[in-house]
């Protein structure tokens, strides 16, 4: 098959711009319904002081985020699919496959249940009709992709981004939060074993296992996908060349990056300006309440109508993870509607239990957290193999950075076990 040059009559910019989206896709993951209760808990209970738990977060976000998407562009292959392939023995693929899917239901449950607060703050709808609503709008987007492509799976998926952007910093511009108090929360930092369950909780819900895997599979979605010889340099030639295609990956993953991080930072330095000293902020429903007092009734519209964008949006793209980390891990594909129904199970049984909705969310962004290192880890050796990525291989001080970062985030989890179980 011939593959056309790209037309020399569409400008450069217009070209690059055409490449960006699958990061901003990915990127949702990253101002879920779990980024919220985290961040405003945070901000509610601490005030100013884990801001810099969110930036770190965030810087560790991108570099992942782009060995993710360059793991994809490169080899044509997501990663679940690549440690498929890797991981010989069944029983070892098997094992894998069940603490990945964990991690998918575990977002789920937080997305889910995001969704139907927002529903229940938005309209009054019952918390447990309203998980079955966010669940059938995700089955919708993931047919959607199924059936229409990559390309407007992203579009949709982006412009409810762009709401839950405008809807979470609003608040902002009525209550700006303190210049002074805001730097010094970029100081590292704990107050008590509170704030190191927080922190490891927004390090959960920003840095997602299951958006490594995702972003991989996005891109190939995206680009295609092209063999490689045992050198790592394609075969066959592609419409755009893999060089130019991580350029855009590069500013894919920051202007994601930025606008996930600029989200994140605005929720809790409006919960830390808003909320703290206001009883009942301890959940949604009491942080929404209390901003609709403070900031006005629009705002808390604003608010509720950003957190039903992200329940859906973020539920939608946990789903489509869950099917490629089935799909790489054990080779096999089941319907989207009875994969959609069975995740759906743990969230919609704790909505039918009354488990305080907040709490739920809080504590799957913890356990998220302890998934991390069964991503990152291989994420990282895998991008630093010449045999796997060729000459795009990592060097050495992106290896080094990836190392240091899934240290830290095993080390964080140590010692937030040891902080539980020891009551220090």
């Amino acid at each position: 098959m011939t593959i056309a040059p790209p037309r020399s009559d569409i400008p450069a910019s217009a070209r690059g711009a055409a490449l960006l989206g699958p990061a901003l896709v990915a990127g949702v993951a990253y101002v879920d319904p779990g980024n919220v209760a985290s961040n405003m808990t945070a901000g509610a209970q601490y005030g100013y002081l884990l801001v810099w738990v969110v930036v770190v977060a965030n810087v560790i976000a991108w570099l992942v985020q782009y060995l993710s998407a360059k793991l994809g562009v490169v080899t044509g292959r997501s990663l679940p699919e690549i440690l498929g392939d890797r991981l010989k023995h069944k029983a070892a693929r098997r094992a894998y496959w069940v603490q990945a899917e964990l991690v998918a239901m575990a977002t789920d449950i937080a997305e889910v249940i995001g969704g139907a607060v927002a529903l229940q703050l938005l309209f009054g709808i019952p918390l447990l009709l309203g998980g079955v609503i966010t669940g059938v709008v995700s089955m919708a987007l993931l047919m959607l992709q199924g059936r229409r492509g990559a390309r407007p799976f992203e579009f949709v998926v982006i412009g409810l981004l762009a709401i839950v952007t405008i809807g979470f910093l609003a608040g902002l511009f009525v209550a700006p939060p303190d210049p002074t108090a805001t730097l010094g929360g970029l100081v590292p930092r704990f107050a008590d074993t509170g704030s190191v369950l927080l922190a490891t909780s927004i390090l959960g819900a920003t840095i997602m296992p299951h958006a490594i895997y995702a972003h991989s599979a996005l891109t190939r979605d995206r680009f295609g996908t092209v063999p490689l010889h045992p050198g790592g340099d394609p075969e066959t030639p592609r419409r755009t060349p893999i060089a130019r295609l991580l350029t855009a990956t590069r500013w894919d993953v920051t202007l994601a990056m930025v606008v996930a991080g600029a989200v994140n930072v605005g929720m809790l330095l409006l919960a830390a300006a808003t909320l703290p000293g206001v009883s009942g902020t301890d959940s949604l429903e009491g942080a929404h309440a209390a901003i609709s007092a403070q900031l006005g009734p629009v705002i808390g519209v604003l608010f509720a109508v950003a957190l039903l964008a992200s329940g859906l949006a973020s539920t939608a793209v946990g789903a489509y993870a869950g099917a490629e980390i089935m799909h790489g891990l054990l080779r096999m594909r089941i319907p989207m509607v009875t994969r959609r129904l069975v995740t759906l199970v743990p969230a919609l049984a704790i909505l039918a239990l009354g488990v305080d909705p907040t709490f739920a969310l809080v504590l799957s962004q913890v356990a998220l957290s302890f998934g991390i290192p069964f991503a990152l880890v291989p994420l990282v050796v895998l991008t630093a193999q010449r045999r796997t990525l060729g000459r795009h291989a990592n060097r050495l001080w992106t290896t080094v950075a990836g190392s240091v970062a899934a240290v830290l985030l095993i080390a964080l989890n140590a010692l937030l076990l040891w902080l539980l179980f020891t009551g220090s």
